[in-house]
């Protein structure tokens, strides 16, 4: 459920700035890394988890995802943040399927609140309702995630737990559209965004607290795994 790595690319000459989706990956890259080797990522992608380890991953998302999606209601009609929110993008529809799917139709009442979810929340509910850059720095490190190196995971957990029938399970993974469609069209959005350097600036640091609330999370994941997992 992280980004993969794509290299930006550099201006071609004296007086070309370099695009601002570029700098932006690359200025971030070594703090998306950091959570890519935590050890329950490490057990989700090598397929060293059971099928309730992988629903507890689901099940710390939801209220993250509750929350983006509330602030992309309320940046609708924000001209600079308000187009990220592609048509078929949203996950929460989808993350609550997987949910009843792992957890059964009651899946509200059987999950548990977490230290580190909470967290992250708060920072949500701080920038992304009344900061347009914040709600995109945001947006763009889980769902960019989500249509890269996420695809790999919904790959290995639906292979790992076994789950033949369609898209049960999966569903957080499956997108109406093709992922590089959706990422190029992001990229785009971020090149022609109406910020200035200081405000991209600002949006590179609020990315950077982004993947440190999200590797808080999964290394709180980390500490619950069965050391058959570890």
């Amino acid at each position: 459920m992280d980004s993969a790595r794509t290299d930006g690319a550099q201006g071609d000459g004296a007086g070309t700035a370099e695009a601002f989706s570029a700098r932006l990956r690359a200025a971030t890259w070594s703090d998306h890394g950091d959570n890519e080797t935590s050890a329950y990522m490490s057990a989700l992608v090598e397929g060293r988890l059971g099928r309730d380890e992988y629903a507890v991953l689901v099940a710390r998302l939801h209220p993250v995802y509750e929350l983006l999606e509330g602030a992309a209601d309320r940046m609708a009609a924000d001209p600079a943040a308000g187009p990220f929110d592609l048509p078929g993008l949203r996950r929460l529809e989808a993350l609550e399927a997987d949910l009843a799917f792992f957890y059964g139709p009651r899946w509200r009442a059987r999950i548990e609140p977490s230290a580190a979810t909470a967290r992250y929340c708060d920072r949500l509910r701080e920038v992304c309702f009344t900061w347009p850059g914040g709600f995109v720095a945001h947006h763009y490190t889980r769902y960019m995630g989500d249509l890269s190196g996420g695809q790999y995971i919904g790959l290995q957990v639906r292979k790992t737990l076994d789950l033949s029938a369609g898209d049960d399970g999966v569903r957080f993974y499956r997108f109406p559209g093709k992922p590089k469609a959706y990422k190029d069209r992001y990229r785009d959005l971020l090149d022609a965004a109406p910020w200035d350097a200081a405000e991209q600036e600002r949006v590179i640091r609020e990315v950077k607290t982004a993947y440190r609330l999200n590797a808080a999370l999964t290394e709180e994941l980390g500490e619950g795994l069965r050391p058959s997992a570890a």
